[in-house]
């Protein structure tokens, strides 16, 4: 049986233990917010990206965008995982949710698959599994580390093309949806889709007052193009890192729970075990007490 002192200080680790796990949970919870705040901003972005789109195609109803020539048996891809711990099985299911996607591409075979992974964490789960790993990145800390990286993915996916003719590029990622749950996602971002062009064509301008542009249309085409790539790289990296921190708040408020839970049997056994060394000092006291009344 612990002694007094021994349960003191079981109870004193707890509570340090119960006082980072709060704060975690706490900070978990602030940049899931900064998270959420970038993609509401992206939004916004985005639909100026569509407007601009829209009015640049409308100069040309009948131009219609298609991929690269490029080899039609291979297939890229970029994963979002973490690299830090405790964010419960985010890194599990993206890269289950990926490695079953790209399966489903029968015609491309494991080897010819060019894999680009966020998270050292996702790139051992995927390496396990079998998948090659071509290219990794760390996972940015704040929203600022975001755009750096999403260039560094980019010049990749070019090199990518120009080395080996590839043009399909699929994004897998975690979509935070609300509160501590999320989903994997995935979303195509090459070969461009000519549906969502050709609905951005088919939308009416807002108002009369329609746009004009001096640049030539080529170079002003390919440059709205990457920012709808810089858009969508940005939007994947900002849910990702949101679902993990989702999972990471979810994971910490069951630990507060284990947590509190200990404390309370802690806190029993402490009390229980102070009041078994009060009652053996009384009896000690009362036993002394009767035998010197005995000799008397």
């Amino acid at each position: 049986m612990e002694t007094l002192e021994e349960l003191k200080q079981r109870i004193d680790s707890t509570k340090d233990l119960q006082s980072v796990v709060r704060t975690m949970k706490a900070l978990a919870a602030v940049r899931i917010r900064q998270y959420e705040r970038a993609v509401e901003s992206l939004a916004h972005y985005n639909r100026i990206v569509e407007m601009a789109l829209r009015a640049v195609l409308r100069d040309r109803p009948w131009m219609t965008v298609g991929a690269r020539s490029g080899a039609e048996n291979q297939l890229g891809a970029v994963i979002f995982g973490s690299d830090q711990g405790m964010c419960g099985q985010i890194n599990d299911q993206v890269v289950a949710h990926a490695l079953e996607e790209m399966g489903r591409f029968s015609h491309v075979a494991p080897q010819d698959r060019r894999i680009m992974v966020m998270g050292e964490r996702a790139r051992a789960r995927l390496e396990e599994a079998g998948q090659r790993v071509d290219a990794g990145l760390s996972v940015p800390g704040s929203v600022s580390g975001i755009t750096p990286l999403v260039q560094d993915i980019l010049m990749t996916i070019e090199t990518w093309h120009q080395e080996r003719g590839l043009d399909q590029v699929f994004l897998y990622y975690s979509k935070h949806l609300t509160g501590g749950s999320y989903q994997p996602e995935t979303l195509r971002l090459l070969p461009v889709d000519k549906t969502w062009l050709a609905n951005i064509r088919k939308e009416k301008w807002p108002n009369r007052c329609l746009p004009m542009f001096t640049m030539a249309w080529d170079p002003l085409f390919s440059a709205l193009i990457r920012q709808y790539l810089f858009v969508s790289l940005f939007r994947a990296f900002a849910e990702s890192l949101a679902s993990e921190n989702a999972s990471r708040l979810a994971s910490m408020q069951g630990a507060e729970r284990n947590v509190r839970e200990q404390m309370e049997v802690l806190n029993m056994q402490y009390h229980q075990q102070r009041q078994m060394s009060i009652t053996e000092e009384l009896l000690d006291i009362v036993s002394g007490f009767e035998a010197l009344e005995a000799e008397k």
